[in-house]
């Protein structure tokens, strides 16, 4: 059984129950598995032979020991992941991994996928009711919100902040109800993540069984290791170790972190363009090894990513040998150079991510995303930085459906994005909106005094 500590260092190691349950730990910290298992070479040869599933089941496994049987570890994957996660091919060793084909139309559907009936499970057998609370700044709330709709013995708080995600975003959370309550919040990201956060470590919410399922949650990172091995697998010979590159639009790093765990297991992978937006912390910081949080964070139009202190990078910083609290203090420096031989970061602008919109279609007849076009662009600067690299198959993520951003898209391009069928009749469907300010002291005081999904507190 892998055991999992605090970034902190505060507090006890726990197994993987335990933590998906927590989500934060009682120190602050994120937790991060004590030891890595390693791919075997025979794995990284049958790895293409295998469905998506059976894929994750085999990867999930080392994790999952003690928690779930391979049985119902077996069982889980087979249910969570009924959708296609299609390779399109750009141009020569150029991909797009689309994956947006889930319920949400979103990445985030494959860990809130697998998160829900893990913690459903967990639930049950515990036999106390369980209040996610989870921050999105964009498609975090919605996936969350559809996997956990109806799952007996949990609840979920979703908070957004108002003015920064596209009205098919925001639908996909408001128009649920039942065990599903949201809150709009006036003000950013990082504000809704401060309060979730502050919520974890608040001994007055204990008898609440308070947990998360934003990338704060390991859970939400394990499932995302998956598809790196999934494309791979899929487009070069890593069983022969032939390396490939992978481009990740990133805002809060959960993404990417999820392809790290992968890489540190041996998934051959010669470097992870980790794309932002406007909001360039972490660019600065690798170029200068010092690191400064935006506050407030930037609005962009890759509004998911308009983040200006990640969380993730916690997580990052201690896989190489630092430790950065959850404010982002950094008390002891990561191995910047290992970092920076494996992580290119780099921002794009608006115009820049427009323009991208723009290029590709026009160029190759594929349609991105705000999200997207960020991965692709810094996917070419990469290369155009490094055309010693060339010749290696890079894959770039394309994190949601061009239709939830269809004003974008419109605009750029003159195209109107099909709508796939989770979106369908989305824009008919009635909303219940509850708008909340930033102020803790009335959130937990809502909080405490309810034992039903919170309304608003304003």
């Amino acid at each position: 059984m892998i055991s999992l500590y605090s970034t902190n260092r505060q507090a006890p190691s726990v197994d993987l129950g335990t933590a998906l349950l927590r989500g934060q730990a009682p120190d602050k910290g994120l937790y991060l598995p004590e030891s890595l298992p390693r791919f075997t070479a025979d794995f990284l040869r049958r790895a293409k032979d295998l469905s998506y599933p059976e894929l994750a089941a085999e990867v999930l496994t080392p994790y999952t020991e003690g928690v779930f049987s391979r049985t119902d570890l077996d069982a889980l994957c087979q249910d969570a992941y009924d959708f296609p996660v299609p390779l399109e091919k750009v141009s020569e060793k150029r991909y797009v991994m689309r994956l947006d084909q889930g319920p949400t139309a979103s990445f985030k559907d494959f860990a809130a996928r697998f998160m829900g009936r893990a913690l459903g499970r967990l639930v049950r057998a515990q036999g106390k009711e369980l209040l996610i609370l989870t921050a999105t700044s964009g498609d975090t709330g919605s996936a969350v919100a559809h996997a956990f709709l109806g799952v007996e013995g949990i609840r979920v708080l979703v908070l957004y902040p108002k003015a920064e995600v596209s009205d098919r975003q925001r639908k996909q959370m408001t128009t649920l109800g039942g065990n599903v309550s949201t809150l709009a919040l006036d003000g950013k990201f990082d504000d809704c993540q401060a309060l979730v956060k502050r919520a974890f470590a608040d001994a007055d919410l204990t008898g609440l069984n308070l947990s998360s399922a934003n990338s704060i949650n390991i859970g939400r990172l394990l499932p995302q290791s998956v598809y790196y091995v999934y494309a791979a697998s899929r487009l070069a010979d890593i069983g022969n170790g032939e390396q490939v590159v992978f481009s990740v639009p990133s805002g809060n790093f959960g993404d990417v972190m999820g392809g790290v765990l992968s890489f540190k297991s041996g998934l051959p992978v010669a470097r992870f363009i980790a794309a932002t937006n406007a909001n360039d912390e972490v660019p600065r910081f690798l170029a200068s090894g010092a690191y400064a949080k935006i506050d407030p964070s930037l609005e962009c139009i890759s509004n998911a990513m308009n983040v200006g202190h990640p969380s993730n990078l916690a997580r990052l910083v201690a896989l190489y040998g630092g430790r950065m609290d959850e404010v982002g203090t950094l008390h002891e420096a990561p191995d910047m150079d290992a970092l920076r031989r494996d992580f290119y970061s780099v921002s794009v602008s608006d115009e820049q991510t427009r323009q991208t919109l723009s290029k590709v279609q026009a160029q190759y007849g594929v349609m991105l995303e705000p999200h997207g076009a960020v991965g692709w662009a810094g996917l070419e600067r990469f290369f155009a930085e490094h055309p010693a690299q060339a010749g290696l198959t890079a894959i770039s993520l394309e994190t949601a459906h061009p239709a939830k951003f269809p004003d974008e898209i419109r605009a750029v391009t003159g195209l109107e994005p099909a709508l796939p069928p989770s979106l369908e009749g989305l824009d008919h469907r009635a909303e219940h909106i509850v708008e909340a300010s930033a102020d803790y002291a009335a959130f937990k005081a809502h909080l405490l005094a309810s034992s039903h999904p919170p309304v608003s507190y304003r």
